[in-house]
C-alpha cells in the first residue's frame, strides 16, 4: 500500500541536470510535488527545470556544488524560503575516477569523497531542521551496487558508496523520533552519461541491452516515498535481469 499522490509535497533531487537525478525530479514533478533542481552544472539544471515549467510543474534550478557547505546550506534556506516546507531530499550528484589506487590522485579521491559522501551528508544536514519542525520527511540516498560488491580500479567510489549505506542507516536511527525516514537505493548499472568517461579512458562500455531505465529507478524511488507513514523501505536494490557480475 502507497500513501498516493505527492501533490503538495516539496522534493529537492541533486545531480538533477542529467541522468538518474533528472530522471527522478522529472518524475516527482509529474506526481505533482514542486521541486528543485540542484546541480554543480547550472545550466543543465535550468533546463530540466525550465522544462518542467512548461510542462505546467513547478520547478526552480540552483546551481550547486554539493561538496561546498556553504553552498549546499544556501541552496536548501532558498528551497524552504520559496515553498515553506520541505518534504524529499534525493542524494544523485555522484562523480567517479575509474583509476587504481596507484593511479588516483590525491585531489581526485578527495572530490569523490566530498560529492559522493559528503555531500549527502551536507544536504541531509541542511534539511534536518525543517524536517524536524514539519515532524515528517524522507531522505533518499543513492548508492551503487559498488557499496555491495567490489571489482578494481574503482577503490574511492567503494569507499564512498560502503560509506553512503552506512550513514543512511545512522541517519535513519536519528530521524525516527521525527517522523523522518531514510532509503538507500543501490541501483545496478543504468543507461546514463555515467559510462561516458569510459570512452575518454579507453575502457570497453558496457553492452547498453544489459543496463536498465534510469525512470525504473526513478519510479522505484517514488515508490519508497509513498509508503505509509509508519513504515520505510530502509534500502532496496534494483538491477538490471542480466547484470552480468551480480550478485
Amino acid at each position: 500500500m502507497t500513501d498516493g499522490d505527492l501533490g503538495g509535497k516539496v522534493a529537492l533531487v541533486t545531480g538533477a541536470g542529467s541522468g538518474l537525478g533528472e530522471a527522478t525530479v522529472r518524475a516527482f514533478a509529474a506526481a505533482g510535488s514542486a521541486v528543485a533542481c540542484l546541480d554543480v552544472a547550472g545550466a543543465a539544471a535550468e533546463r530540466v527545470a525550465a522544462e518542467i515549467g512548461a510542462a505546467g510543474g513547478q520547478a526552480i534550478a540552483v546551481a550547486c556544488d554539493v561538496g561546498d557547505a556553504a553552498a549546499v546550506f544556501a541552496a536548501v534556506a532558498e528551497v524552504v524560503a520559496r515553498w515553506e516546507r520541505l518534504d524529499v531530499v534525493v542524494n544523485c550528484a555522484a562523480v567517479d575516477y575509474t583509476l587504481s589506487v596507484d593511479e588516483i590522485t590525491v585531489e581526485q579521491w578527495d572530490r569523490e569523497i566530498a560529492v559522493n559522501l559528503r555531500g549527502p551528508f551536507l544536504v541531509a544536514k541542511a534539511a534536518l531542521p525543517t524536517m524536524r519542525r514539519q515532524r515528517s520527511g524522507h531522505v533518499v540516498n543513492i548508492a551503487s551496487t559498488a557499496a555491495v560488491r567490489a571489482w578494481g580500479n574503482a577503490s574511492a567510489y567503494h569507499a564512498s558508496k560502503f560509506g553512503l549505506v552506512g550513514f543512511g542507516r545512522g541517519l535513519g536511527v536519528e530521524g525516527r523520533p521525527d517522523g523522518i525516514r531514510v532509503t538507500t537505493v543501490i541501483p545496478g548499472g543504468m543507461r546514463t552519461h555515467f559510462f561516458d568517461r569510459f570512452v575518454e579512458q579507453g575502457i570497453p562500455l558496457p553492452d547498453p541491452a544489459g543496463l536498465q531505465d534510469p525512470a525504473v529507478v526513478a519510479n522505484t524511488i517514488l515508490f519508497a516515498v509513498r509508503m505509509p507513514p509508519e513504515s520505510v523501505m530502509q534500502e532496496i536494490i534494483v538491477t538490471p535481469l542480466t547484470e552480468p557480475s551480480w550478485p
